[in-house]
């Protein structure tokens, strides 16, 4: 009965973790600002950019998992892969105000760039 209650816990646990979190945080990016991933997620997870300017944002890779060796912007139509343990600077166009998602190739990893 106890192993069969655990299961059920880490099974909701996983559930939560990779499909329903959504971290609230939000966080200017600068040329300087790295996004890590690492853990499972994106830190920063929500990026706040400026609209109508062409800005770059760069990816720290620290997890040897090989969901996160790629990172999707669908709306831009960019997919990037993520070196380990080496900065990757990925280049965006002048984006329109809106929220544009990016997550890894299984959306486990998941994020937004917020556009004001």
């Amino acid at each position: 009965m106890l192993i069969n209650l655990l299961c059920i816990a880490l099974i909701g646990f996983i559930i939560w973790w990779f499909w329903l979190y959504k971290p609230t945080k939000d966080s200017s990016v600068d040329a300087s600002t790295l996004i890590l991933v690492k853990d499972g997620v994106y830190t920063p997870a929500r990026i706040k950019i400026s609209a109508n300017t062409p800005t770059e944002i760069t990816f720290l890779r620290q997890d040897k998992s090989g969901c996160s060796a790629t990172v999707l912007l669908p709306d831009l139509e960019i997919s990037q892969d993520l070196a380990l343990d080496k900065p990757t600077t990925i280049s965006l166009p002048a984006l329109e105000k809106g929220e544009y998602p990016f997550h890894c190739q299984m959306q486990m990893y998941k994020g937004v760039l917020i556009v004001e």
